[in-house]
């Protein structure tokens, strides 16, 4: 049983990386922003911007939030718990 909740945590984890960098290019693209320009706004590099949304790394909790604030939406919705 604990093997099969360590599984679905994973998963849930896995999920969450993945539909943060793909929520994160749809906003920035119907936005009309590059990459460069959203890394301006959110005082990061390009690379890192381009590293979310391929899902290589996480984003932490700060920039998850600053990047609820820019696009106006919900940290639920970036993570994919929200439609």
């Amino acid at each position: 049983m604990r093997i099969l909740i360590l599984s679905m945590s994973f998963c849930i984890i896995c999920y969450n990386h993945i539909m943060f960098g793909f929520r994160l290019k749809e906003l920035r693209v119907d936005k009309g922003f590059t990459q460069k320009k959203l890394a301006e706004k959110l005082e990061c590099s390009q690379s890192m911007i381009a590293r979310w949304e391929k899902g290589e790394c996480d984003a932490t909790g700060e920039v998850i939030k600053k990047v609820a604030l820019l696009f106006n939406v919900s940290a639920d919705y970036l993570l994919g718990l929200t439609d």
